[in-house]
This record gives C-alpha cells, sequence and structure tokens, in this order.
C-alpha cells in the first residue's frame, strides 16, 4: 500500500507502522496527523475512500468523526463560561426551562458534559426518522426521567449529548450547535471540520463500512451481548433509540444534520489541529482547560459496561486499563470515535494526535490501531 504525505525523518517508524497497518486485507483507507509544540512532523494518507475500492484517499477526504465530535462541542460549551453566558453549576432549566420535568430540575450542564447526569438513553422507543427531527429529540430528552439519581454515577450519553450540549449551544449562542462550533473552533484554526455538512462537500467524504469477522476485545463483547438478548435496557437504547442511529453514517441526511456528539466532518489534521489549539491556549482560558481536563468521573460506566474516565465531554487517560489508555502520556485526553478514529493531546509532550479510518473495528473505546501509533509515535520521541 503507498502511504502518501508527509513525515519527519525522525518519525519513520511511526510512517512505517501506519503503512503496516494496510497488511490487513481489509483495511481499506486512513490518515494520520500528528503535531508536536505546534509544528506539523507526520501527515499521512493511504488507501481508497469509496464503497468499491476505486476510489483513492486523496490530502482533502474527509469523514465522519462520530464521537470525536464531542469534545468541539464541550470547547463551544466552555467558551460560552468564559463569556458568562454559560454557568457549569446552574440548573440547565434555568436555560432551558422545559427541561426542568421529570426530576430534572438540578442537573447542571457539568453534569451533562461529564456523563454523570443521567440520560444516555430515551425509554420510549422513536421511529427512526426521529433522529434527523431536532425538535422531537429535545422535546422527548426534555420529558425524560433520569436513569440514575443526577450525580451519583456515570454512564456515557453516546448519542443524547449531541441534543442536551447542542440544544444549550443553540438556546445561548443563538445559532445551530454546528454552526456554533465551526465558527468558534474549525474558522478561526483553520480546520477543515464540519458538523452540518454542506451538500457541495459530500463528493470528498469516504464510505465507512465495518471490518467483518473481528470480535473485539472482552468489553465489546459484553456491551454486544447486551444489546443482543436486553433490548429494552439503557445501554441498548442508548445507541438504537431511535433506531436508525447505527445505520445512518453514510446518509446524505446525517451528514446534513447538526449533531454534535457524533456526526462531525472532517480528518486526521482537523483532529490534531484542534487539540493543538487546547495546548497553545488558542481555543480556551488555562481556567476552562483546567476544567475541562480534570477529572470529574471514573469508574465502571453504566453505559458501556466497561471502566471509564471523564473530564467535560472528552475522555480522560486510563494508563492500567487496557482498551481506555491513549498509549501516551498519563494526563493524556481526547475522545475516540465509534470504529477507531481517535483524536488526543498529550500536555506532558505538547503532542496532539489524529488518527481517522473508515473501517470500522469493534472496539467500544480506544482501538489497538491507534494505540499501536500512538506506541510507535512514543518510540521516535
Amino acid at each position: 500500500m503507498q502511504v502518501q504525505g508527509y513525515f519527519d525523518l525522525r518519525f519513520e517508524t511511526l510512517k512505517e507502522a501506519f503503512g503496516e497497518l494496510f497488511s490487513d486485507i481489509q483495511e481499506r483507507g486512513a490518515a494520520l496527523c500528528v503535531q508536536i509544540g505546534g509544528e506539523t512532523v507526520v501527515d499521512l494518507w493511504a488507501g481508497v475512500a469509496d464503497k468499491d475500492g476505486e476510489q483513492a484517499w486523496h490530502s482533502d477526504t474527509i469523514l465522519n468523526l462520530f464521537s470525536c465530535t464531542k469534545p468541539f462541542a464541550a470547547v463551544a460549551a466552555l467558551q460560552l463560561v468564559g463569556e458568562g453566558k454559560l454557568d457549569l453549576d446552574a440548573p440547565v432549566a434555568h436555560y432551558w426551562p422545559e427541561f426542568a420535568a421529570a426530576g430534572k430540575e438540578r442537573i447542571t450542564p457539568r453534569q451533562l458534559l461529564a456523563h454523570t447526569a443521567g440520560l444516555p438513553a430515551l425509554r420510549e422507543m422513536l421511529p427512526a426518522e426521529a433522529l434527523y427531527d431536532w425538535q422531537q429529540m429535545i422535546t422527548a430528552l426534555a420529558s425524560e426521567q433520569p436513569w440514575w439519581e443526577p450525580g451519583t454515577g456515570h454512564g456515557y450519553a453516546a448519542i443524547t449529548y449531541g441534543w442536551l450540549i447542542g440544544e444549550l449551544l443553540r438556546r445561548i449562542d443563538g445559532r445551530g450547535p454546528g454552526e456554533s462550533i465551526v465558527a468558534r473552533i474549525a474558522k478561526p484554526l483553520g480546520l477543515d471540520f464540519h458538523v452540518g455538512l454542506a451538500d457541495s462537500e459530500f463528493e470528498r467524504v469516504a464510505h465507512i463500512a465495518r471490518k467483518k469477522g473481528e470480535m473485539g476485545d472482552a468489553a465489546a463483547q459484553r456491551l454486544l451481548r447486551c444489546m443482543m438478548s436486553e433490548p429494552a435496557s439503557m445501554s441498548t437504547r442508548a445507541f438504537a433509540n431511535p433506531p436508525s442511529i447505527l445505520t445512518s453514517t453514510n446518509k446524505p441526511e446525517w451528514r446534513r444534520m447538526q449533531q454534535p456528539a457524533a456526526n462531525g466532518h472532517g480528518n486526521a489534521r482537523a483532529l490534531a489541529g484542534f487539540y493543538a489549539g487546547l495546548l497553545d491556549g488558542r481555543l480556551l482560558e488555562a481556567e476552562q482547560l483546567n476544567e475541562m481536563t480534570r477529572e470529574h468521573a471514573c469508574g465502571e460506566d453504566k453505559t458501556l459496561l466497561t471502566r471509564t474516565r471523564f473530564g467535560l465531554g472528552c475522555m480522560l487517560d486510563q494508563a492500567d486499563v487496557a482498551n481506555a489508555t491513549y498509549g501516551l502520556g498519563r494526563k493524556a485526553f481526547g475522545h475516540p470515535g465509534a470504529g477507531g478514529s481517535v483524536g488526543f493531546a498529550d500536555p506532558q509532550r505538547d503532542i496532539a494526535f489524529g488518527f481517522v479510518t473508515n473501517s470500522l473495528g469493534p472496539y467500544v473505546l480506544m482501538d489497538p490501531r491507534a494505540q499501536k501509533l500512538a506506541r510507535a509515535l512514543a518510540q521516535c520521541l
């Protein structure tokens, strides 16, 4: 497989590790970008972008980044905090009055961002088309009762996070959540990142497909067993209500919507650029970044059924947990996306890392491909 792009010769080992990913015949396309101290030292891509394997992955190929989107939404919210427009510890209902229903009057934005609010899923099944109806989704969430007492535990809000944080952004910032994120983050930093993709960009979006035959680790198998055998469980509802969540990735209506939990579109360069912007202070004041990257929740995740550790809208490193470490420093923070893409920062080494793939693996948290690349990067240092 021909690897294209740029790499500093000090990182040849990393370039070779990236190329080795394609020894797996199911690996379709991928890209990798690493910045150190704001300088791009690796910017590579290879493989194919389309469904039939005929269109090469290009420098400007973008794809659905899934939950790598969540920290972008969190940063937009934290910018509002810095501007005095949002109080992390005020009731969400102060900004969104209808949200106070069903025992949610004391839930705070901090709890939404840290996945401790008890709202990772909706109990009542919605039709598939509800996924694209913003008003229907926020009305359902506003009337939903928490699955546990808010603040007493945590459970990953895989998709509901997008409507919960997105509605706060919409009400406070006065524009769509994707518009807010792009105006506040992507445009100032010059990132090729979109939440609500214009039709004119569709031709450069990589088609995403699942790898076949891989079972994943114990955490992935545990969650899969739950989803197959317990259709009414919170974990199942979190990923399958509306039922279109898991089947919409390549659909035009998914690309167009502004769902800042899971439908950001960009590339490895955009992820690395975002984390570089956090590390050098262009996106957040130190106070807000410290809040974002401070531990807010740690332990068994009620949704994912594995151990997670969260700041505000970001996943914090767990160096001693195989499926939950980025593979570099203990202070690393960022977010994996479903199937293998990941963006993160290692503030101790001033590293910003972005890896994206359109070959979806089965892992719940960190994909071994990204971890392998991070280990190769550490060797180069």
